[in-house]
């Protein structure tokens, strides 16, 4: 008798657990497809210009072009290119933790450059070093590569002259202006990129 009431017990208590409402599980968060960078408003005529970049309910302060942002960029001008760009990928300086993406990520050799020469058959290309063309290297020691985004700038069709090596990367200290590049801080970036499509656009206005 005491057997067959512990067993009952024992059912009662299943049942019991059957009937509690299962735990709701959170859906993963959606991934971000949409960036957005806009300039901010400059205090004074002697500020440098700077932007805002925002990526779902989060924004960042990022560095933008020394020149603002223009609807048609040229080479050398110190601007960064209005319109949206696709986030193709891109590289790491392989010195510290790897970072996490939606794309390829690979380590930065000390034999890349990037090709800003309109001359040259790879201009707005991957080179590998040494070249008798102009080109940036991409091995640096001041941090700016450490984590290195190529915004799908000028590479397909391409104009000669329209601009080259157009990035998301890591900002200086106190965000000074770019060359044409997108930089956030580099914490920033890290955090961003695990959250992002891999369809992700970029928008810069």
């Amino acid at each position: 008798m005491v057997h067959f009431q512990r067993s009952a017990e024992r059912g009662a208590i299943s049942l019991k657990r059957l009937r509690q409402p299962a735990l709701a599980i959170k859906p993963a968060p959606k991934k971000l497809r949409r960036l957005i960078v806009t300039v901010q408003p400059k205090i004074s005529c002697g500020t440098p210009s700077r932007g805002r970049f925002f990526a779902g309910a989060t924004n960042f302060p990022c560095a933008i072009g020394a020149a603002s942002v223009k609807q048609r960029k040229k080479e050398g001008d110190l601007a960064s290119p209005a319109g949206q760009f696709r986030l193709l990928g891109g590289f790491f300086r392989p010195t510290g933790r790897r970072p996490a993406g939606p794309w390829p990520l690979r380590p930065i050799r000390q034999t890349d450059g990037w090709c800003d020469d309109p001359r040259s058959p790879a201009y707005n290309r991957l080179l590998r070093l040494p070249s008798c063309y102009s080109y940036e290297k991409l091995w640096r020691n001041d941090g700016l590569y450490d984590l290195v985004i190529v915004l799908d700038y000028n590479l397909w069709p391409q104009r000669k002259l329209g601009g080259s090596a157009i990035f998301l990367h890591c900002a200086r200290p106190n965000f000074a202006p770019t060359a044409g590049c997108v930089a956030l801080r580099q914490e920033d970036l890290r955090k961003l990129l695990p959250r992002l499509a891999k369809s992700a656009v970029l928008t810069i206005k």
